[in-house]
């Protein structure tokens, strides 16, 4: 499994834009004040991964004494990190494109506070998007250490059926 790319978030994050801006701008007037209640959920999830992601680095490097971790344990991490990563840049996106279309509404109030809300919608969604890239390279097998006795070790190691 390869690591999430940076532009495939983006290439989320910018269709995503493009669809709510244009969702937007044909049902404005029909749509509902944005609620705020993502942003306490986004923050909340970005702060449980960048922890679990300090831990879960730690116990792999040999760092913290603990319980090793299963390795099935691990590839869920994985696959919470991508899901999230791609969830909250599908969110950030859709923010972003509603904070686009009510940028140029700023004077009336209920645009104004929309605009408010989608900006820390989207800021809460790029922290996400931080922290699940962040769990997830912590979740990569550490490299051995390149130690100056390894040639000496790999020769001793070596057994040949024939001399």
């Amino acid at each position: 499994m390869h690591l999430t790319r940076p532009g495939t978030l983006a290439g989320i994050f910018g269709i995503c834009a493009i669809v709510a801006w244009l969702a937007t701008r044909a049902t404005f007037t029909n749509l509902p004040l944005l609620p705020i209640t993502a942003v306490p959920a986004l923050a909340a999830l970005a702060l449980a991964e960048t922890v679990i992601g300090r831990n879960v680095r730690n116990r792999l490097s040999g760092r913290k004494v603990a319980k090793p971790l299963a390795p099935i344990a691990v590839s869920r991490l994985v696959a919470l990190a991508k899901a999230s990563s791609a969830g909250a840049a599908a969110l950030g996106g859709l923010a972003g494109g509603y904070l686009i279309y009510v940028l140029r509404e700023l004077d009336k109030s209920v645009p104004a506070r929309d605009a408010r809300v989608a900006g820390a919608t989207l800021a809460a969604a790029l922290l996400l998007v931080a922290a699940a890239l962040y769990l997830e390279r912590c979740c990569r097998a550490p490299r051995p250490p390149d130690d100056s006795d390894d040639d000496e070790q790999r020769r001793r190691d070596t057994w040949q059926w024939h001399a």
